[in-house]
């Protein structure tokens, strides 16, 4: 297992899987506002910055995969993308399932020079309050499902972060 973890912390094809995973949670999400009609709350919207945030990072990682000192940045960084993902899918089933109660408010809270719901409103602009997400299947919530996946996403990371650290050779 260390030898793998150690082979995909070097390899592009972990870039290119994240770069994949996230367009596919993004379509998925547009599918569910537009085809139907299930209109993102503000936490929502928070998962959607840090899903896009991962893709950009994995297109990062394939232009620098030659360099270490910025693959093991890249992979860092990954970390903290996917803690707060853990963290705001982890806040979007407390507040559905009523273990927490916060304020929930139809604005971002994004400072105005990052103004991503104004810039590309069809994406990341927040519709509706929070409290439900939809069943995807089996009486599976999305929040449910966000919180595993990033459970596991912020695992393997971190497991792939401690791996860069064992490359053989520069």
């Amino acid at each position: 297992m260390g030898q793998f973890l150690i082979s995909l912390s070097q390899q592009r094809r972990y870039w290119v899987a994240l770069v994949g995973l996230g367009i596919f949670l993004e379509a998925t999400a547009l599918f569910y506002q537009y085809a139907l009609d299930e209109w993102p709350c503000v936490l929502c919207i928070h998962v959607r910055i840090l899903v896009m945030a991962f893709v950009l990072l994995g297109l990062l990682g394939l232009v620098f995969n030659a360099s270490v000192p910025a693959r093991r940045l890249l992979h860092g960084v990954n970390i903290v993308i996917m803690v707060g993902l853990l963290e705001r899918s982890w806040r979007l089933l407390a507040v559905e399932r009523g273990w927490i109660f916060g304020d929930c408010e139809m604005d971002l809270g994004m400072p105005p020079w990052f103004a991503l719901d104004q810039w590309f409103p069809w994406l990341f602009e927040v519709q509706t309050s929070c409290g439900y997400t939809p069943l995807i299947m089996f009486d599976i919530s999305m929040a449910e499902v966000l919180l595993v996946l990033s459970a596991a996403l912020s695992v393997l990371s971190m497991a792939v972060f401690i791996a860069s650290w064992f490359t053989r050779h520069p």
